[in-house]
């Protein structure tokens, strides 16, 4: 029998999954609701067969959820968690940014009072 698998392994393994920029682009395209492919493509701009690769990788690890519309494929977010992440995710880079933006003004200032 496999043991189970620790929380922090899993987690790291979940935060793996998500580190790619396409897989972060559809994250946060899928946030409003329900897209069909073709919209992700025309959004992001990159190959169908590299989108195909990360929509896949998504799909396995339950993050979003597929259906068919006739020929069309749609993908939605597989719950609202994903969403609060990503806007969890915003707020978090912001206020890092803003901590460098004030760093930068500081260096500034000194810089300039040392001439």
């Amino acid at each position: 029998m496999k043991a189970p698998i620790p929380l922090y392994q899993a987690k790291a393994e979940f935060f793996r999954m998500l580190g790619h920029p396409v897989r972060i682009r559809v994250l946060e395209l899928l946030q409003d609701g329900p897209l069909p492919v073709r919209d992700l493509l025309a959004a992001i701009e990159i190959e169908p067969s590299s989108l195909s690769q990360q929509l896949a990788v998504l799909r396995r690890s339950g993050i979003v959820t597929s259906s068919r519309d006739g020929s069309t494929v749609v993908y939605a977010l597989a719950g609202g968690d994903v969403a609060d992440l990503m806007r969890a995710a915003r707020r978090i880079l912001t206020e890092m940014l803003a901590g460098r933006n004030e760093l930068l003004e500081e260096l500034r200032e000194a810089e300039a009072d040392a001439r």
